[in-house]
């Protein structure tokens, strides 16, 4: 049975520390980048065996689905600064608890993508000038889209994964099905995104790859961390109006949903 959250002393007693859960949120961001972005970095492009755009989005819904069995008991499961911030607005999440989610998930992100770049550069003729699966707009956008229209990506389905993520946990959702609807969620996005900025909808998932790309992916990182913030603050929003009691902590849905 899930509990509803509350910030009573022994509600908190009975929640595993912050410092764990912050690990637990590393730990799965670490993968989510090595998995998605390693999957578009060594296998989107393998000569006449490449995944495509196809098996890219299916390995970011992949490392959600599997994480979210493997932690989301423990800390949730949000692996994204802008799901943490959507659950902070929608009740989910205390505001108290953000920032060691945030800087987690982001040093997770980084993380995957050093290793991702130790396993790349291990092949003649790799070049971060690639991409290295860097989010871009304009001139970086896969598709040549225009910065109106990364934008709007960006934030349109942030809003709707927030969506799924919101409803997927309600007290009134199916029990068990969660993760997968999370996950599904994500491949989903990523299918529509991709040609349009290679998706983020997660400003560590964008950070990882522009640390090591550097230059443009640096300077056009400011828009995938301002337009899924954005999105998923209004989908917290929004989602309020369908509540109709307390809802449960993020982690304690996802423990329920697992």
């Amino acid at each position: 049975m899930c509990r509803v959250y509350t910030d009573t002393a022994s509600e908190r007693n009975n929640i595993m520390p912050l410092s764990k859960r912050a690990f637990a949120e590393f730990i799965g961001t670490f993968w989510l980048v090595f998995g998605g972005c390693g999957s578009a970095v060594l296998a989107a492009a393998f000569p006449g065996l490449g995944i495509g755009f196809a098996g890219v989005a299916l390995a970011f819904g992949l490392t959600v689905l599997t994480m979210a069995y493997a932690i989301g008991h423990i800390s949730g499961c949000h692996l994204n600064p802008a799901v943490s911030v959507g659950l902070v607005v929608g009740k989910r999440f205390p505001v108290s608890e953000l920032p060691a989610y945030v800087v987690a998930q982001v040093l997770g992100g980084i993380a995957g993508s050093a290793v991702l770049y130790v396993i790349a550069k291990g092949k003649d003729g790799f070049s971060l000038a690639g991409g290295f699966a860097a989010n871009g707009y304009a001139d970086h956008s896969p598709g040549s889209y225009n910065f109106a229209a990364c934008l709007t990506a960006e934030m349109v389905l942030t809003f709707m994964f927030l969506m799924i993520i919101l409803g997927a946990t309600d007290l009134r959702a199916p029990k068990g099905f969660a993760p997968i609807a999370i996950g599904l969620g994500l491949t989903l996005v990523h299918l529509i995104g991709i040609p349009v900025t290679n998706l983020s909808v997660n400003p560590a998932r964008s950070t990882g790859p522009a640390v090591f790309v550097g230059g443009w992916a640096l300077e056009q990182l400011w828009l995938f961390w301002v337009a899924p913030i954005i999105g998923a603050a209004v989908a917290g929003m929004v989602y309020s109006v369908f509540a109709t009691q307390p809802e449960p902590s993020a982690r304690e849905s996802m423990s329920a949903s697992a």
